[in-house]
């Protein structure tokens, strides 16, 4: 047998992970029909729940649940959330978060009314806010981070809701994009570093949308406008649209890995395609890590534009050489234990015909622990490729995130302990190369602000003040 079986909860180890995806909708008669094909967009930014809440005009609805977007919104579901204006939320959590508690959007009543609230990132002086909030006096009800905003919002002495949510968004330090809706407005904000993305989309027929990713919009038939941009707030009424950047002028830091994983290939960001991005990422790794080699495959499905513009730098045939079965079912009951992980693992299977007696450059877009790539490396040698050369479209990963992206511990980066040569060895291919720090932000697009590289750089825009990362709905 020539594939290698690898458990799913091990590839979400293997991988970074980002948590979350925001949207909002405005103005349209099944304003929660949309939020729903946009958080089926948005899936990839979290898979363990998702929620949906909207306003008719009197009365606020709200449906949330573990597990998958199509798994959890039936017709009888949506058909309980009316109304013209709605705003979801996909979560994407790790062991100690998980539970219906902790799956957004919030939703919480003030002084001013009932307000709704979707975050996406991660906040670094969390645990600071919480332990002074409950010293005053407040009752949390989940354990996540983005709780702390709905708290200082109820208690800021400000008189509009905007006011508000500004009052409180100074108090808070980290990444953020989120969306807020209350009886009549939808808000959308950005941190001032910018670290996550968040879009603003137009509705045929005039309504608006906004979403974490572009790929939302193409989805429901939306116009892309423009990105919201760092410290930026969004406020969307019957009026229309008005903006203003009511945080303090910060150097921008938007998350380069959006570029390298995260965000969708057939999504824009900053004005720039995620697919032409990343292939020419792999067109500077091929300058700076070129392989003597016979051909050039992908990991899928996030390798795939990475090595193209490898391929094609190179001047390597490119191939698929690698299969993915992307249908992961429910466990199947059996009688023994023998065959119980059956029904719950991936399989990454060769095409022998391709491989065999090649020298094979494998390209991915980045390492995190170790586990699969040399799992990755066994599979293409098993196949009876001549050589394995690995080629990564990032620098070694050194360094946890405490942004908004759920990364082991340095502990377990295996680039932060290990050499290149060290990771050769424990990966048993041939030879390995990383894209350089340089050749990364060479290949990528310029943004406004420039970007977070602390991952790589172990350089963290924002002061944190404890060890572990924190990520939004975790604790």
């Amino acid at each position: 047998m020539s594939g290698v079986w690898l458990d799913p909860a091990e590839l979400k180890r293997d991988k970074p992970h980002e948590e979350c995806g925001v949207v909002g909708v405005y103005a349209h008669p099944e304003a929660a029909n949309l939020v729903y094909l946009s958080l089926y967009a948005l899936q990839h930014r979290g898979q363990e729940g998702a929620g949906i809440v909207s306003f008719d005009g009197t009365e606020f609805h709200a449906e949330r649940d573990t597990g998958l977007v199509p798994d959890i919104f039936n017709q009888a579901r949506l058909d309980g959330l009316p109304g013209p204006m709605a705003i979801g939320h996909n979560r994407y959590s790790t062991a100690g978060g998980s539970g219906l508690k902790n799956v957004q959007p919030l939703l919480a009543n003030s002084s001013l009314g009932t307000i709704a609230m979707g975050h996406n990132g991660n906040l670094t002086n969390f645990e600071a806010l919480r332990e002074r909030l409950e010293q005053e006096g407040a009752i949390f009800q989940s354990t996540m981070d983005s709780e702390v905003i709905i708290h200082l919002i109820a208690r800021s002495r400000e008189h509009t809701v905007q006011r508000r949510i500004i009052d409180a968004l100074c108090q808070v330090r980290g990444g953020f994009s989120i969306v807020f809706m209350t009886r009549d407005h939808l808000f959308g904000v950005r941190d001032p570093h910018g670290f996550r993305p968040l879009s603003l989309g137009r509705l045929k027929g005039g309504g608006w949308v906004l979403a974490s990713e572009t790929c939302a919009f193409d989805l429901i038939g939306a116009e892309f406008v423009r990105d919201v941009q760092p410290g930026e707030l969004v406020t969307i009424n019957a009026e229309g649209i008005s903006s203003c950047s009511p945080f303090p002028i910060s150097p921008g830091a938007f998350c380069i890995f959006e570029y390298i994983y995260f965000s969708r290939v057939d999504s824009t960001l900053s004005g720039h395609a995620v697919w032409s991005v990343r292939k020419n990422q792999g067109r500077q790794l091929a300058i700076e890590q070129p392989a003597d080699a016979d051909l050039v495959i992908p990991v899928p499905d996030s390798g795939i534009a990475t090595a193209m513009g490898y391929a094609e730098a190179s001047g390597l045939p490119y191939e698929m050489g690698l299969i993915r079965n992307h249908y992961v079912g429910r466990t199947f009951i059996e009688p023994q234990n023998s065959i119980r992980h059956f029904g719950v693992r991936i399989k990454l299977n060769p095409i022998r015909e391709l491989i065999e007696g090649k020298r094979v450059v494998v390209v991915d877009d980045s390492i995190v622990r170790g586990t699969t790539s040399r799992k990755i490396v066994e599979v293409v040698r098993r196949a009876g490729a001549r050589e394995v050369h690995m080629r990564i479209g990032s620098p070694p990963i050194v360094s946890p995130c405490f942004y908004g992206i759920d990364t082991p511990t340095r502990e377990e980066l295996i680039g932060a302990n290990k050499s290149v040569d060290e990771i050769l060895a424990y990966l048993t291919a041939d030879s390995l190369g990383y894209l350089s720090p340089e050749g990364l932000l060479k290949a990528s697009p310029k943004v406004g602000g420039g970007y977070c590289t602390a991952c790589f750089t172990e350089q963290y825009p924002v002061n944190v003040t404890f060890e572990r990362p924190r990520q939004t709905g975790l604790f």
